[in-house]
């Protein structure tokens, strides 16, 4: 069971897969429990469109999900490692470096 979707993530879904058209349905009875794996797995075509999607979100917004991440609320260790990749780049270009080594010391990934 994950997480019920809270205005803000709802709103940073939406914003990352318009073509939902509002949905957080997975398609199998339940919702999401996660907002990155479904654009990385489902609606991205490619890791650069993975990374255009994630770069309509402004800095409240990518530091949003990077505490969520600290909090293991939210999931990037399975994303495609491009994927991955351009997240935590966004959070240090958006965010700081810091906050970029911070989720990579807490997950235990170098980078």
């Amino acid at each position: 069971m994950g997480r019920v979707f809270s205005d803000m993530d709802n709103r940073i879904f939406n914003k990352l897969a318009p073509e939902a058209g509002g949905s957080t349905d997975s398609g199998a009875g339940h919702s999401f429990p996660f907002i990155l794996r479904p654009i990385s797995h489902r609606f991205a075509e490619s890791g650069e469109d993975f990374r255009e999607r994630l770069s309509r979100l402004d800095a409240e917004e990518i530091e949003y999900l990077a505490d969520m991440v600290l909090s293991n609320q939210e999931e990037i260790t399975s994303l495609d490692e491009e994927d991955m990749e351009s997240f935590l780049e966004l959070v240090e270009e958006k965010i700081s470096f810091n906050k970029r080594r911070e989720i990579t010391h807490h997950l235990g990934i170098v980078g």
